[in-house]
């Protein structure tokens, strides 16, 4: 019976544990009740004979946060969807000059690092930038030659793009330049409506439009807060899609690593097989020995850097060791069977604004490209920038860094740039030679131009075959098999999707495999929508919680009582199959019931603990259930709604519809109150 909100807590027979947990529930039970009043509790304790000890249970009331305004519960959470790190915090109870700086140094961290920059950080800072650059200088030549650029675009996207990020950029560790596979996806989507070897023009064109739509969907992500749609590609699909495109980007090397004139324009694996064995007439031994010797060399340096992390300077410097070692053997070989680069011209980035094209027939491909590069350039450069923050302890803003680069990609579209990101390898060597903060990606864009104004010339002879070598070195680090490996040990789905997209790329096309990883990444989310996880609780043995009696073996049922736990917010999307499954489990534990000859069920406790929000259609689903369940004299009751939870339910009709005597605080006031009302005469 109820009696100023307390319970008297009555005898009921519970099923007995399995052997496994019979200790642990003997160890756990409370002695013989005595004369002295029991502490109030939940739920009362379980007996290794199954019986509750008599107690005073009090009821807690399902309390209701403070009432809100239409506008302000708007307002609170569009704050936390599109603020959650409170960027204006900062500005509050300052004065209107402080206000000013501090706008500065949040739009212009230059502003903020700037102020107290001193010769020991320069020091370290230039050590870093000459080290990147010997780096970025080879990197950038090979990976416009992924993108079927002219290899003087990549030189002029490792100068002016540094340079900006320097100025935006919160990360003090990444170093900013082309990156493989943002490069190889450019190249294989362009090239599938135009040849730049016929239509040269047209595709520069393309590129750099196609660079300034990147730039502006990335700034606008930033400048709009919506950067949390980045993570919609997750982690395993990314390490699919990126090993694929290593795989792919590696196989399409073989034309200058074996000297093949006529290659396959297609990216799939099994094109570019075709192409290598039905070329084998025109393979060149020099170019094989020469390229297998410098891969073997750039590979050998790899492994020796990954060994010993002191000797980063070893791999560091490979890539530029390799081109000035191969270009001077080109010169005194002069052999007609290496193919070299030929002139580059000398100077600065010169304008490209007028370049860009805005309608005819090829501005969707622009687009198109554009958001594809754009995303993928933006997920890794947050990645690699957030992963060295957390070495470094210290944080970095991500829509900050959306806007850096946004606004980076769309100044380089106009100075004949294409996209550009942080590259991980640049910034693991900027990070262990030792940078303090974004001075060394100056430094670096000091040394490229320094390269384009005067060293030109010097890469006339140096031979493709080695460039080749070099991407195929930076990209095979992105072959993650441990990754993939761990995947399946932690979660097949997921595995799935990593496998799913890596032959996407693999077999298909980087488009395909790309398009393979959103949608899976989409439809994994949408089956956790849809199908949340619940689960049938029992109380563990020595405490007063209920868990889930698949996790926790010694977890007890208690007989005519049927608790299931909602582990996900309810939703018009798994709202009906919450009604299916809580049926079904009633179905299982009745059969359950009869073949042990226990009470049949009697009341249903949704244990709403992990239940973070629920719209009118579960509203709905949750009274659809409870008439159900009333024409089969069941009885449902929610326990521990959550505040958002318990708002909805108060101010909606199944607020009235349940009633308070069907919400409680706890699974246990819900269980000790539903036996006590049972045993009432």
């Amino acid at each position: 019976m109820v009696v100023n909100n307390k319970v008297d807590s009555l005898s009921y027979d519970v099923e007995a544990p399995p052997p496994a947990a019979s200790a642990a529930a003997a160890a756990a039970a409370p002695p013989p009740a005595s004369s002295s009043p029991a502490p109030a509790h939940p739920a009362a304790p379980v007996t290794r004979q199954g019986t509750a000890s008599a107690s005073v249970l009090e009821l807690h009331k399902v309390s209701v946060p403070e009432r809100r305004t239409t506008a302000k519960a708007l307002r609170q959470r569009l704050a936390e969807v599109f603020f959650p790190d409170d960027p204006l915090h900062q500005f509050k109870n300052q004065s209107s000059a402080r206000r000013l700086v501090l706008a500065l140094q949040y739009f212009f961290p230059v502003f903020q690092w700037g102020s107290a920059y001193s010769a020991s950080l320069l020091r370290s800072d230039l050590i870093a930038g000459l080290t990147i650059a010997s780096l970025a200088i080879p990197q950038g030549i090979s990976y416009a030659k992924l993108a079927n650029l002219p290899p003087i675009i990549g030189l002029y996207s490792s100068f002016v793009p540094p340079l900006i990020y320097s100025l935006l950029g919160s990360s003090r560790d990444l170093a900013v330049g082309p990156v493989s596979v943002a490069s190889l996806v450019m190249g294989s989507m362009l090239r599938e409506a135009v040849s730049p070897d016929e239509q040269p023009i047209l595709y520069l064109q393309l590129a750099f439009t196609a660079t300034f739509f990147a730039g502006a969907l990335q700034a606008s992500l930033g400048f709009l807060r919506l950067g949390f749609i980045v993570d919609f590609l997750s982690k395993p699909t990314l390490t699919g899609f990126m090993g694929g495109a290593a795989v792919i980007v590696s196989l399409q090397q073989l034309k200058s690593l074996l000297g093949i004139v006529h290659f396959t324009s297609h990216m799939g694996f099994v094109d570019v097989m075709r192409s290598v064995v039905n070329r084998h007439d025109e393979w060149k031994w020099q170019t094989i020995v020469m390229g297998t010797a410098f891969l073997a060399i750039l590979l050998l340096t790899r492994q020796i850097s990954k060994r010993n992390p002191k000797l980063f300077l070893v791999a560091a410097g490979a890539p530029l060791a390799s081109v000035i070692i191969s270009t001077i053997l080109s010169y005194i070989w002069k052999s007609p069977t290496i193919s070299v680069i030929g002139i580059l011209p000398r100077g600065v980035n010169p304008p490209s604004a007028n370049m860009l094209t805005f309608s005819g027939s090829y501005v969707a491909l622009a687009i198109k490209t554009g958001i594809m590069t754009g995303i993928l350039s933006l997920t890794e450069g947050i990645a690699v920038g957030r992963t060295f923050a957390s070495i470094n302890n210290y944080q970095v803003d991500g829509n900050k860094e959306m806007m850096a680069i946004g606004i980076m990609n769309m100044a380089g579209s106009c100075t004949s740039c294409y996209v550009t990101t942080g590259s991980f390898s640049r910034s693991a060597v900027n990070y262990s030679a030792g940078c303090k903060t974004a001075v060394s990606n100056i430094v670096m864009a000091a040394m490229v131009l320094v390269t384009l104004l005067f060293l030109m010339p010097l890469f006339h002879y140096t031979p493709n075959v080695i460039l080749s070598a070099i991407i195929i070195t930076a990209v095979i680090g992105l072959i993650d098999v441990r990754g993939a490996a761990k995947l399946w040990k932690v979660d097949k789905l997921d595995f799935l999707a990593c496998v799913s997209a890596f032959l996407g790329v693999l077999l298909v096309s980087v488009q395909m495999g790309l398009a393979v990883a959103v949608g899976i990444s989409l439809f994994k989310i949408l089956l956790q929508v849809t199908r949340p996880n619940l689960v049938v609780e029992g109380l563990v043995p020595g405490t007063q919680s209920y868990r889930s009696v698949a996790q926790y073996r010694e977890a007890v049922r208690v007989p005519a009582f049927l608790v299931v736990g909602v582990e996900s917010a309810i939703y018009f999307a798994n709202s009906m199959y919450l009604v299916e499954r809580v049926l079904r489990y009633l179905r299982d534990e009745e059969e359950r019931a009869l073949k042990s000859n226990l009470p049949s069920i009697r009341c249903v406790v949704l244990d709403m603990s992990a239940v973070t929000a629920i719209d009118t259609s579960g509203l709905d689903a949750l009274s659809e259930l409870k008439k159900v369940l009333d024409k089969r004299h069941i009885e449902l009751v929610l326990a521990n709604p959550l505040g958002s939870v318990a708002e909805s339910i108060f101010n909606s009709a199944v607020g009235e519809t349940f009633g308070s005597d069907r919400l409680f605080f706890s699974v246990g006031e819900a269980v000790a109150a539903g036996a006590c009302k049972a045993a009432q005469p």
